[in-house]
């Protein structure tokens, strides 16, 4: 596939949004995510679901995220061992598709692995965000799309870029929040 052209851009298309800020997104409604992945598999995206809501440790992480991406048998369960594969996915050895216009990465559930493991969540999302920029680099569209039960969940920058809500819940109403979190 090849990188976004300027009318994407000018049309201020979906997947161009979604990717223009950071290669992470973070979504608060299954609602809106819903829509936003009907929207991207109706335009040729493969989307590759991650329930991380059970989560507990880098064990359970690395045994889901390797057979969620397809990673080898031989994957070594290690952050190195992560972004050594996710470069594989870059490179469509396994894990994407080079005929569907991009891979995203949906992460369900993701603020209950975030509160526990935060040093993990945020250098898995890091690896990503990293791996995804060096996909655009020769063509390979990559986006993680993250689901936060919690709405007032802030990743802050993720592959030094900041991690941002989707634009439909980007002001903190539309997620159900109605006063600012105290005591953060």
């Amino acid at each position: 596939m090849a990188p976004f052209d300027v009318i994407a851009g000018l049309k201020n298309e979906l997947d161009f949004r979604l990717v223009s800020d950071s290669f992470v997104t973070l979504f608060w409604s299954r609602s809106v995510l819903k829509d936003t992945t009907e929207w991207l598999l109706d335009h040729g995206y493969l989307v590759v679901w991650i329930d991380t809501s059970g989560w507990r440790d880098d064990t359970d992480m690395h045994r889901d995220f390797a057979d969620g991406m397809e990673f080898p048998k031989h994957f070594d369960e290690s952050f190195d061992g992560l972004n050594d594969c996710l470069g594989d996915v870059v490179a469509y050895e396994y894990g994407s598709d080079p005929d569907a216009t991009g891979l995203v990465l949906v992460l369900l559930g993701y603020d209950g692995f975030l509160g526990g493991n935060p040093e993990s969540a945020r250098t898995l999302l890091d690896i990503f965000a990293r791996q995804a920029r060096e996909g655009a680099l020769i063509g390979h569209r990559m986006m993680c799309l993250v689901q936060s039960d919690d709405p007032y969940l802030e990743i802050g920058t993720i592959g030094a870029s900041p991690v941002w809500w989707n634009d439909a819940e980007w002001q903190a109403t539309k997620r159900g929040v109605i006063a600012p979190r105290v005591g953060v």
